[in-house]
């Protein structure tokens, strides 16, 4: 997957559709992971808040462990980026 692609995902994920907390939760994997893009944990936690907000079980699982190895500024910076995306 190159970075078109996950712009299109990301552009995916703002539709009121409900395979976007699917997306979303993709992204999260993608981000925490890294690869496509470079490990970002505040993003990781930013997606996969969004993607729980939207109903993904796992994902609020994943947010957890990924918010145990955070500082709390780093999952404070996330909150605010998921609160800036919804309001976008």
């Amino acid at each position: 997957m190159g970075r078109s692609e996950l712009y299109a995902l990301e552009n995916a994920a703002k539709q009121p559709d409900p395979s976007s907390g699917e997306i979303c939760f993709k992204l999260g994997m993608f981000y925490s992971i890294g690869g496509v893009v470079p490990a970002d944990k505040v993003a990781a936690h930013k997606w996969f808040n969004l993607a729980a907000v939207r109903g993904n079980r796992e994902a609020a699982n994943y947010r957890r462990e990924l918010a145990a190895e955070m500082s709390a500024a780093e999952i404070a910076a996330a909150q605010r980026a998921a609160r800036e995306w919804i309001a976008a």
